[in-house]
């Protein structure tokens, strides 16, 4: 996790990543690791490992909300679209470093 802390730095959303990732290798189901298991696909892409099924991703939308609505009633709509926004925010700072650090190890060689 401390490369993965150092990799997220500065990136909207890391404490959220961070905090999911930490959950998911505790078995916790929390906000943060069902949003960990929606961006699975893009974390695993960008080298971040992540154990987590193709079932797994593809039902967390489905279970964020479900736990939002438990823990926040009629107010689970808005929770769960600020989540989502700042996952997205995080997927495309993530990729766009990783896209310059590729662009900085191409240049080099």
């Amino acid at each position: 996790m401390p490369d993965d802390a150092l990799r997220f730095d500065g990136l909207p959303g890391a404490d959220l990543i961070l905090r999911g990732l930490g959950d998911l290798a505790a078995c916790k189901e929390s906000e943060e690791a069902f949003l960990v298991r929606i961006a699975s696909p893009k974390l695993q892409r960008c080298g971040v490992p992540v154990q987590v099924t193709s079932q797994q991703a593809l039902e967390a939308d489905h279970a964020l909300y479900f736990l939002l609505a438990q823990e926040h009633g009629n107010e689970a709509h808005g929770r769960y679209n600020a989540l989502l926004r700042e996952l997205v925010s995080f997927e495309r700072a993530l990729e766009q470093r990783m896209s310059r650090a590729a662009r900085v190890t191409a240049d080099a060689a």
